[in-house]
């Protein structure tokens, strides 16, 4: 019998990994993601599987708690096919790339403070290299076209369609014979939220004996987004107008663009003050790159902006950082600044030298956008640090800080329930990619409005299909 099994994203958000094995022996991976907060030491661990045994490799979408480890498949022998959208293998790239650098310099750094300690032999390598992920980029690839049926070997089919969540993101429906009959497996992958601004609402699927969902916002409904985006406006121009700045800790994929495009028309409807506007993330510069690339994939504001000059996020008051150079130079911008940085979760990158300079001043303003997972520096201040430790200092957290959950690229509990409803026909309920607590507050409105069977997924678990 055919059998799924979980090796992350399981009462969990993050290290999304699920090995799907069908009767004929064909073994398929939907995605290798790192798992990121407090279980962060899962990534060093032994994998349970062998990736040599590995058919294909299935990207639902570029985020680093999707593809982070899928260079170590490649490591430690995978030499099957990767299948996936063209948009997502671009940005999964640069994720990749980039995770492969920070985990090289922060190897360097710590090898030369313990080499003067002779204790180098403690220090622990990267997990992969970015000689790494290029090696694992030249195994065979299958772009898909959503809504594009393609047949693998041994009859089994697979459709990729757009889940809206990011740039190239899809839900993936599988249909593979067991027996006499064809089951139709459903992965969500992460649903998108239907107000986003930069990408067009996710499609539907009709049919699913198993539908494996997400369930990140399972336990509640966003707020407006309406009421977010007027949020976000009164703050930016209350802290500009005060001579103030803002920081904006932000996922260099889909939040940082969503962003931008806000602030772009803020400013061609006259509404945003005098200010400069710097996206200070390589990463996020070049997955900028990549959605000016992929225009006929986002939302019709964005193809609107891209008509009227040439580019989707581009403006005057936009400044790219690219070299910290660039990044330091910005301290020398004492007010009327909006300073877009990374990473989203505050647990590494440019944002942290920004916080050094600017989160002890109580005129300034920080805004999160984005999920912050338990065990992350940005979930520590939202939940009311007064202070915290950067490059050995404390620094006071006296500005003030805002969370603004309407921007989430995840569809909440509502939205989920409206996607679920919309199936034709759909058996059993698997929830993965979701806190556990969270999980089981999503699995009794299930259970009460839709009358589905629902099971919650455990690390390791095999489940028969």
């Amino acid at each position: 019998m055919a059998n799924i099994q979980s090796f992350g994203a399981a009462k969990v958000v993050t290290g999304s990994a699920h090995l799907l094995t069908l009767d004929n022996g064909t073994k398929i991976l939907i995605d290798f993601g790192m798992f990121q907060g407090e279980h962060e030491e899962k990534n060093a661990q032994p994998l349970e599987f062998d990736p040599k045994e590995l058919d294909y490799l299935f990207f639902t979408h570029a985020h680093l708690d999707h593809v982070g480890r899928a260079p170590l498949l490649f490591k430690h022998g995978f030499r099957g096919k990767i299948i996936t959208t063209k948009a997502t293998l671009d940005l999964a790239r640069i994720v990749m790339l980039d995770s492969a650098h920070l985990m090289e310099e922060t190897f360097h750094l710590h090898f030369k403070k313990a080499q003067r300690r002779s204790e180098e032999h403690k220090v622990k390598t990267p997990l992969y290299t970015a000689m790494t992920v290029e090696s694992l980029l030249t195994l065979k690839k299958q772009f898909v076209h959503y809504d594009k049926t393609i047949t693998l070997e041994g009859g089994i089919n697979i459709t990729f369609r757009n889940a809206g969540h990011i740039l190239g993101s899809a839900f993936i429906e599988i249909d593979f014979m067991e027996g006499d009959r064809t089951k139709h497996l459903v992965f969500s992958g992460d649903l998108g939220n239907k107000n986003d601004l930069v990408l067009p609402v996710p499609e539907h699927a009709k049919e699913a004996d198993v539908l494996y969902i997400e369930s990140t916002y399972g336990d509640r409904d966003h707020k407006d987004i309406g009421a977010s985006i007027a949020e976000f406006k009164t703050i930016i121009i209350d802290t500009l107008n005060n001579n103030a700045n803002v920081m904006i800790p932000s996922f260099a994929i889909e939040r940082t663009q969503e962003i931008l495009c806000l602030l772009k028309s803020m400013y061609l409807n006259g509404e945003l003050p005098e200010c400069r506007i710097f996206l200070d993330s390589p990463m996020a510069i070049r997955a900028t790159r990549v959605y000016n690339k992929h225009v006929q994939e986002l939302s019709k504001q964005c193809k609107d902006f891209e008509e009227q000059d040439g580019s989707v996020f581009d403006f005057p008051n936009l400044e790219f950082t690219t070299t910290p150079r660039a990044s330091k130079k910005i301290n020398e911008v004492t007010e009327r600044a909006i300073i877009i940085s990374g990473s989203g979760m505050c647990n590494g990158g440019r944002i942290m030298h920004h916080f050094k300079h600017r989160l002890w001043n109580k005129r300034n303003a920080v805004i999160f956008v984005g999920y912050q997972a338990n065990g992350t520096l940005g979930r520590h201040i939202v939940e009311g640090a007064k202070e915290i430790e950067l490059y050995h200092e404390k620094i006071s957290v006296n500005a003030s800080i805002h969370t603004i959950n309407g921007f989430s690229a995840h569809a909440d509990q509502n939205e989920l329930l409206e996607w679920m409803r919309a199936f034709k026909h759909l058996d059993k309920v698997f929830l993965i990619h979701g806190e556990e607590d969270k999980q089981l507050i999503f699995k009794d409105v299930i259970q009460e409005k839709l009358h589905k069977d629902v099971h919650i997924v455990n690390i390791n678990e095999v489940i028969n299909l």
